[in-house]
């Protein structure tokens, strides 16, 4: 498929679009064009506005859209609540982005049937929220629950530090209804756990980065709600000790924690000082969070002393326990501020997301190592132990200029990409392709694979006008 020309958006679509969803939710001011046309990325450069912002209420108006867009050949960019690190919802061809924003209803809570029916703009942490009087929660958010929202996290097929345990966002997503590039409205899954009938649609969706079609609505798995929650912070000496027990917690410990998430010290002192956190950084060499819930205390507790001791035994120099709302949380801080704490930091920084088998997670933080030295940068490291998912900051070091590092960075990523593929792993854990990664695509998949890809986009969008410009070229 070649590339189409695309056609921009004229004041006659405009005046089509304001048509469909009313004045208020067309938005063509550059400022706000501006405040749509990037994700959280950084050190992406992203290509510019879309022409158009529109922000519809109904599977119908998102049919209406897309049916003129497909038409009259304007390219369309779903986009959740922006919060995405791969460019996946910047817009990459102009047109249309259509934010999912008003879309932002829980539908229906069957407790029942242990299901959740939502629009794709609900805010993650609302959904568990809303069910936590019912006993209910969903396991499949990823780490960034209070800005996210639920159609965003199918598109990219989210995961996050509780995926050891409980798996990422594809396992809870049972039904889907989709508006097709063409302007349909699809219906896929339903409230079946089990279901051998044909191709499995659903998840075809899951992890698609809006190119295949935009959810309006997911039908989503719950759990009864773990009664009891305990996490460890437990300090290592250095990276490979800490990185060495985690499969020991499983197969000697026999425990399956929730999480177990890992932190190097320059992670750790940059998320504390950010904090203004006084856990004790400076004596650990590299830190490991490990989380344990359950229906039962006793079992919980059991467990816990378990993964303690197995961590004192493979090298923890000491592991303090939260077993309250409070402590947890105050742990559980650290982690999931490192992001912001390096953002606040420094802007010239490429946030990665590398994955490998978790055996290999030591070879992986030995390649981030040398590349980091090969190439005069500073290589923090973080992320999701348990599951082998690595998040690295790619950062100048302090005789380079900007530019310099730019000039860099594509050398470096392609070094770190071939190294995690060389180890059975690939370039990316949950966030997605997008932009970001799009060019380095063919390092971690063949030839045979994107071609059933780009076969599969063909299909269902011959215009090629949905979400254009991400994860392959056509």
């Amino acid at each position: 498929m070649s590339a189409p020309a695309y056609n921009p958006v004229t004041a006659e679509i405009a005046a089509e679009l304001r048509r469909i969803v009313g004045d208020r939710h067309v938005v063509m001011d550059a400022e706000s064009l501006a405040a749509y046309s990037h994700d959280e990325s950084k050190g992406l450069a992203v290509p510019g506005p879309a022409e158009v912002v529109v922000k519809p209420r109904t599977a119908q108006e998102v049919a209406e859209i897309v049916r003129l867009a497909n038409r009259r050949l304007i390219p369309v960019t779903p986009r959740g609540a922006g919060s995405g690190l791969s460019g996946g919802a910047v817009p990459a061809r102009g047109g249309i982005l259509l934010s999912c924003e008003r879309m932002n209803s829980i539908i229906e809570i069957d407790a029942e049937n242990l299901m959740i029916v939502v629009e794709p703009g609900v805010v993650t942490n609302e959904i568990n929220e809303r069910l936590k009087e019912r006993g209910l929660f969903y396991a499949g958010y990823p780490m960034s629950t209070e800005t996210c929202f639920i159609g965003g996290n199918i598109a990219e097929n989210a995961g996050g530090g509780r995926a050891v345990k409980y798996g990422v966002t594809e396992r809870y997503v049972l039904g889907v209804q989709v508006v097709t590039p063409t302007g349909e409205i699809a219906e896929f899954g339903g409230k079946l756990v089990k279901n051998a009938t044909g191709y499995n649609l659903v998840k075809l969706f899951a992890g698609s980065e809006g190119t295949l079609g935009i959810v309006t609505r997911a039908t989503l798995k719950l759990l009864p709600l773990p009664k009891a929650s305990v996490a460890l912070l437990a300090l290592f000496p250095d990276t490979a000790s800490a990185i060495g027990a985690v499969p020991k917690i499983m197969t000697e410990g026999g425990v399956i924690p929730t999480a177990i998430e890992f932190m190097d010290q320059a992670s750790a002192r940059a998320a504390c000082q950010y904090l203004n956190e006084t856990l004790p950084w400076e004596d650990a060499g590299a830190m490991l969070l490990i989380e344990i819930d359950g229906s039962h205390e006793d079992t919980v507790v059991r467990e816990y002393e378990t993964v303690g001791e197995m961590c004192l035994k493979h090298g923890a120099s000491e592991v303090f326990v939260a077993d309250n709302a409070t402590t947890r949380q105050r742990v559980w801080n650290v982690r999931k501020n490192i992001p912001e704490a390096f953002n606040l930091l420094t802007n010239i920084q490429s946030g990665e997301d590398i994955v490998v088998p978790p055996a290999q997670i030591p070879r992986m933080l030995e390649a981030f190592a040398r590349v980091a030295e090969r190439h005069g940068m500073v290589i923090p490291c973080f992320g999701h132990a348990g599951d082998g998912n690595l998040h690295a900051r790619v950062m100048k070091g302090p005789q380079d200029t900007e530019a310099a590092w730019r000039a860099k960075l594509p050398g470096a990523l392609k070094e770190l990409y071939r190294e995690a593929k060389a180890l059975g792993g690939s370039i990316s854990g949950e966030h997605g392709i997008g932009l970001k990664r799009k060019k380095y695509i063919g390092l971690a998949l063949s030839e045979t694979e994107l071609d059933f890809m780009r076969r599969i986009k063909q299909a269902v969008d011959p215009n090629n006008i949905m979400n254009p410009g991400k994860i392959f070229e056509m």
